[in-house]
C-alpha cells in the first residue's frame, strides 16, 4: 500500500478552506487529473479522472466529516482502491493549513513504478498548490456543506 501526505498553508480562514473543500463538484477547477465529480447525495460521489491519458471512473463515500476539521473518504468501486482524509488547521484568523493523506493500492506496473518514484505525491502537491491559488484568488468559498458525518 502506498501513502501520500502533503500539506499547504493557505491565506484564507479555516472555515473558507473547509467550505470550499466540501464543494466536490468544483474539484476539476483545481485538481488537474479530475475530469468531473458528481455528488449523488450527502456522502456518495462519482468521480471521473484521467491519469496518464487513461480515463477511470470510481465511486467514493465520505466516511467522516466534521466542519472546519476533517473530510475522510474511501473508494467503493473502480480499479484502484484508495482512502484518504483532508484535515484543516487554523493557524491564525486569516491563515489555515490543509493536509491531505491518501492511502492507495497501486494497480499495474506503471502505477507501482510511479509510486516508487513519487509521481502521485508530486501530483497531490501540485493540486494543493492549485487549490491555494484558487481559494486565495476567490477569497471566499463558492458554497458550503456544514453537515457532520460520524466515522
Amino acid at each position: 500500500m502506498a501513502q501520500i501526505i502533503e500539506t499547504i498553508d493557505v491565506d484564507v480562514p479555516v472555515e473558507t478552506a473547509y467550505n470550499q473543500w466540501t464543494q466536490f463538484e468544483s474539484f476539476p477547477k483545481f485538481l488537474d487529473e479530475v475530469t468531473s465529480v458528481t455528488q449523488l447525495d450527502d456522502t456518495k460521489l462519482h468521480w471521473v479522472v484521467e491519469v496518464g491519458g487513461v480515463q477511470r471512473e470510481f465511486d467514493a463515500v465520505v466516511t467522516e466529516q466534521h466542519p472546519d476539521e476533517r473530510v475522510a473518504w474511501t473508494s467503493t468501486g473502480g480499479e484502484t482502491a484508495h482512502a484518504g482524509a483532508v484535515t484543516f488547521h487554523k493557524l491564525s484568523d486569516s491563515t489555515s493549513r490543509v493536509t491531505v493523506q491518501i492511502d492507495w493500492e497501486p494497480d499495474g506496473l506503471l502505477e507501482k513504478a510511479g509510486a516508487l518514484v513519487g509521481v502521485a505525491s508530486h501530483a497531490v502537491k501540485k493540486d494543493l498548490d492549485n487549490f491555494k491559488r484558487f481559494i486565495e484568488a476567490q477569497g471566499v468559498e463558492s458554497g458550503a456543506w456544514r453537515g457532520d458525518v460520524d466515522a
